[in-house]
């Protein structure tokens, strides 16, 4: 069973997690990623990449989903971004 802390964990990684999917679609959806930095994206991916090594080392669910979903999310908007320079 899941205890208290770890659903607040997993509530906090679906709202974090989900912010990226309006990047997502509208790069997606307009063809267009001028405006996003790419240096940004892939810090960003790399930090994620790391937190989700964090969560697996320490098995965490809500690390382990948030950061696996967040990395594919981040993954394409920096495909986009090369795609679409």
């Amino acid at each position: 069973m899941i205890d208290q802390i770890e659903i607040i964990g997993l509530a906090a990684a679906v709202l974090t997690t989900a912010s990226f999917v309006p990047q997502v679609y509208k790069a997606w959806t307009q063809k267009a990623t001028k405006d996003i930095s790419l240096t940004m994206y892939l810090s960003f991916f790399m930090g994620v990449i790391l937190w989700l090594i964090y969560g697996i080392q320490i098995g965490s669910l809500s690390i382990i989903l948030a950061n696996s979903v967040t990395a594919l999310l981040v993954l394409i908007v920096i495909l986009l971004k090369l795609k679409y320079k």
